[in-house]
C-alpha cells in the first residue's frame, strides 16, 4: 500500500511537472509569434521608455503619470458601477420573479433591450440622448451606461440563483409567517448568493474590461490616456501590452478575493 501511495504521488509530481512545462512552452509561443510579428514589420521595442507614463519622482516626491492617473479613474468607474450593477441586477431579477404582470413586462423588455444592443450603442445613447436632459457629466453617463448593461446580465444571475432554492425553503418560511421580504433577507438569499458568486465574479471581470469603452466618451481613464500616450510617443505595443497587464492582474487579484470568499463561505456553512 506504502508503495502503491508512493507510486502515485511520483505520478501526481510527474503530470504536475508535464503542466508547468507545457504551461511555459504556451506562454514562450505566444511571446514569441509577438516578436516575430513586431520584427517583420520592423518594429523596434523601447520599453525603457514605458515607465515615465507610469510614474516619475520630482524633488524625490512619487507623481503618477498618466496611466496610473487614467487608472484611478477606471478604479472609480468599476467600484461604482460595480455597486450599482448588483443593486440593479438584483431589483431586475425581483421584479422578473413578482406576481406583477406589469413589473415582469418592464423588466423583460428591460432585459432584451440591454442584453441585446452593443454596450458602444448603449453608451453614445445615454451619452447624447440622456445626459442632456438630466444634465449629467460624461463621467456619470459612462457610469449609468455601464451599470445598466451589466445589471441586465446580473439579474439573470440573480435570478436562477433564487430559483435554484428549493420550494420547500419558501414553504417553511411562509409556515413560519415571515413575510416576503423578510424571506428573501434572511433565508433565500444568503443561500443563494452561495451559489452565484462565482458567476457574480464573472461579471465583475466583464465589467472591469468593459469600462475601457468609455474612452469614447473621452472619459480619460487607463484606455484612453494610452491611446493619447500612443498618439504621442508611438509605442504601440509596449503601450497596449502594459494596459493589458494592468487589467490582467486587476481581474486575476479580483478572481482571488473571490475565491478566498468562496472558502469562507463554505468553512463557515459547512
Amino acid at each position: 500500500m506504502i508503495e502503491l501511495s508512493k507510486r502515485g504521488w511520483r505520478t501526481i509530481k510527474r503530470y504536475k511537472l508535464l503542466d508547468i512545462v507545457g504551461f511555459i512552452l504556451v506562454i514562450a509561443g505566444i511571446f514569441w509569434i509577438i516578436l516575430r510579428g513586431a520584427e517583420n514589420q520592423g518594429y523596434f521595442w523601447q520599453w525603457f521608455r514605458v515607465p515615465r507614463y507610469l510614474y516619475s519622482f520630482k524633488n524625490d516626491e512619487f507623481t503618477a503619470g498618466p496611466i496610473l492617473q487614467g487608472l484611478k479613474i477606471t478604479l472609480n468607474i468599476t467600484w461604482i458601477s460595480l455597486i450599482l450593477t448588483y443593486i440593479i441586477g438584483l431589483i431586475i431579477a425581483l421584479l422578473r420573479l413578482s406576481d406583477s404582470l406589469a413589473a415582469r413586462i418592464v423588466s423583460r423588455v428591460y432585459m432584451e433591450a440591454a442584453r441585446n444592443t452593443p454596450l458602444l450603442v448603449q453608451l453614445y445613447f445615454i451619452y447624447f440622448v440622456i445626459a442632456p436632459i438630466l444634465n449629467i457629466q460624461r463621467f456619470t453617463a459612462a457610469v449609468l451606461a455601464l451599470s445598466l448593461f451589466e445589471g441586465a446580465y446580473a439579474s439573470e444571475i440573480y435570478r436562477a440563483g433564487i430559483v435554484s432554492i428549493h420550494k420547500g425553503q419558501w414553504e417553511a418560511a411562509y409556515s413560519l409567517g415571515l413575510s416576503t421580504y423578510n424571506t428573501y433577507r434572511r433565508i433565500i438569499l444568503p443561500q443563494a448568493i452561495r451559489r452565484i458568486l462565482p458567476p457574480l465574479t464573472s461579471q465583475a471581470i466583464s465589467l472591469i474590461k468593459d469600462s475601457s469603452l468609455v474612452s469614447v466618451l473621452a472619459v480619460y481613464e487607463m484606455t484612453m490616456q494610452a491611446n493619447a500616450v500612443v498618439a504621442e510617443t508611438f509605442l504601440v505595443f509596449e503601450i497596449y501590452f502594459t494596459i493589458a497587464a494592468i487589467y490582467l492582474i486587476m481581474t486575476v487579484t479580483l478572481s482571488q478575493i473571490v475565491n478566498l470568499m468562496e472558502r469562507r463561505f463554505k468553512a463557515y456553512y459547512t
